[in-house]
C-alpha cells in the first residue's frame, strides 16, 4: 500500500497534480458523459436591444412578393428538372435503339457475306465455259468486235443500240 501511494505521489509531483483534490474527476473515454453539478457557469441572459429585436423580426417575416418569387423559382426548377429527366429517358431510349439497329446491321452484313461466299464457292467456271461453248454455241470474240469506250465519270455504261 505504501509503495502504491509513493508511486502515485511521485506521479502527482511530476505532473503537478494532487490526487487528493476534491474538484478533480477522471473521464473515461474521449467524451464527457455527464458533467458534475457546479461545474457549469451560468451566465446571465441579456435581453437584446429593441432595434436588434425589431431587425430579427423583420428578417423572419416573409412578404407576399418574396413568397411569390420563391414559388415561381420552385416551379421553374421543377419544370427544368422534369424536362431534363424526360430528355435523359429519350436519349437512353434512342441509344438503345441505335445499338439494336447496329446489331441488326452487323448480323445482316455477316449473313450477306456468308451467302455471297457460299454462292461464289458453288460456281464452277469450267462448267460454265463448257456449257457456253459446247451446248449454247458461243465463241470467243474476234479482233475488231471489241469496241472500247471512254467514260469520264467513274460509273458503268449500258449499250442501248448497236452503233457501227
Amino acid at each position: 500500500m505504501s509503495q502504491n501511494r509513493r508511486n502515485r505521489t511521485a506521479y502527482d509531483k511530476r505532473n503537478r497534480t494532487d490526487y487528493r483534490r476534491q474538484n478533480d474527476f477522471y473521464v473515461y473515454g474521449n467524451t464527457v458523459r455527464r458533467l458534475e453539478p457546479g461545474w457549469e457557469e451560468e451566465r446571465p441572459v441579456k435581453k437584446p436591444h429593441h432595434e436588434v429585436r425589431k431587425n430579427r423580426d423583420k428578417a423572419h417575416h416573409m412578404s407576399a412578393g418574396y413568397v411569390l418569387f420563391l414559388t415561381v423559382a420552385l416551379c421553374a426548377a421543377a419544370w427544368i428538372l422534369v424536362n431534363y429527366v424526360q430528355l435523359r429517358a429519350e436519349l437512353t431510349s434512342l441509344t438503345e435503339s441505335v445499338a439494336g439497329k447496329q446489331s441488326q446491321l452487323n448480323y445482316l452484313k455477316v449473313s450477306n457475306d456468308e451467302n455471297y461466299n457460299r454462292i461464289v464457292s458453288g460456281i464452277d467456271l469450267e462448267e460454265i465455259k463448257r456449257i457456253a461453248l459446247g451446248e449454247l454455241g458461243m465463241i470467243y470474240a474476234q479482233e475488231g468486235q471489241i469496241i472500247e469506250y471512254e467514260n469520264d465519270v467513274r460509273d458503268y455504261m449500258r449499250q442501248v443500240t448497236e452503233d457501227n
